[in-house]
């Protein structure tokens, strides 16, 4: 379309300078919104850790046979057992020495894509309720992660204060803290209100989905499904508790059973549904759940057979 007469004529100034968009998002007024789940790629993930990671060599500690001893690494070695929480104060003070980095690669060198300087942030408010919003936003089983996450090897690993006197930002205690608190409000989970209700959502939507496994994967699976609208889930545990090898393989010291009974109790307030006494191979098979009329099916029967070491032999 011409130019009227008379007016003068406008031109699109040229953009110069383009940050990268982490940046960007840290110029932006408004904050994120996500509308759906992040999905990232595992290589993407791994090359990230790989660039972002500080201490990328192992460190050195006494294995098997590398002459530390006849015992071996596991003599007298309670390095797995977990601090307690921190308190409120420490959480406070701990939260005041992230540098909420524009590049954050802790963040990408998190798994789950977890934003950590943004639930940090939030701690250091004394907003523990939006800290643990955002947690399990990204990650439905983030007490979990909180409690026994190899963080050293993973967002700790990445934090640019590594090299500092005092270490790296204390991400998992952080983690832990504001999920534990956010698990003593004893708030349900919800639908999101946005949604319409599950008798006004599309047909799809009310298809049946049934999951193997009551696992950290069909929960963390079934609560975004449940979020997205589907309003006819089903998990199918073999066992007579929820958890998987998270309740059968770690100890309770390390992540207790009301962890796991919380983190299931979360999906069920969404309306997930979980049959226990269900063996995939015995008394269930995918085909009969796609005779049940499933449209999909998840396998998360994750590793059910243990795995053996020497070190056990003829005990």
């Amino acid at each position: 379309m011409p130019p009227q007469q008379g007016a003068e004529p406008t031109s699109v100034p040229e953009k110069v300078s383009v940050d990268i968009p982490d940046i960007e998002s840290v110029l932006a007024l408004n904050p994120k919104s996500y509308s759906g789940a992040k999905s990232i790629p595992t290589h993407k993930g791994q090359k990230a850790k790989a660039h972002w990671k500080r201490n990328i060599k192992k460190s050195q500690g006494c294995s098997q046979n590398d002459g530390c001893g006849s015992k071996g690494k596991l003599y007298k070695n309670f390095g797995d057992i977990k601090h307690t929480t921190l308190s409120e104060r420490a959480a406070l003070r701990e939260a005041g020495r992230c540098l909420k980095c524009a590049d954050a690669p802790c963040q990408k060198s998190c798994p789950t894509s977890l934003d950590i300087k943004s639930f940090i942030s939030a701690i250091s408010n004394k907003n523990f309720y939006g800290a643990a919003q955002i947690i399990l936003s990204d990650n439905p089983i983030g007490l979990t992660c909180g409690m026994v996450c190899p963080t050293s090897d993973l967002c700790m690993g990445g934090c640019n204060l590594y090299a500092a006197e005092e270490g790296p930002i204390n991400i998992s205690g952080l983690q832990q803290y504001a999920c534990e608190v956010f698990k003593e409000m004893k708030i349900p989970a919800s639908r999101d209100p946005a949604l319409p209700k599950p008798e006004d959502m599309p047909a799809s939507f009310n298809q049946k989905i049934a999951l193997v496994g009551c696992g950290p994967a069909s929960i963390s699976c079934a609560t975004f499904l449940a979020r997205f609208g589907y309003s006819d889930i089903t998990i199918y545990e073999r066992d007579g508790n929820p958890g998987g090898l998270s309740a059968s393989e770690i100890p309770q010291y390390r992540l207790p059973y009301d962890v796991i009974d919380w983190e299931t109790n979360l999906v069920k307030d969404l309306g997930v549904k979980v049959e226990y006494g269900r063996e995939l191979g015995r008394n269930l098979s995918v085909q009969q759940l796609r005779d049940d009329g499933n449209a999909a099916i998840f396998l998360g029967i994750g590793l059910p057979n243990p795995k053996s070491s020497p070190i056990f032999k003829g005990l």
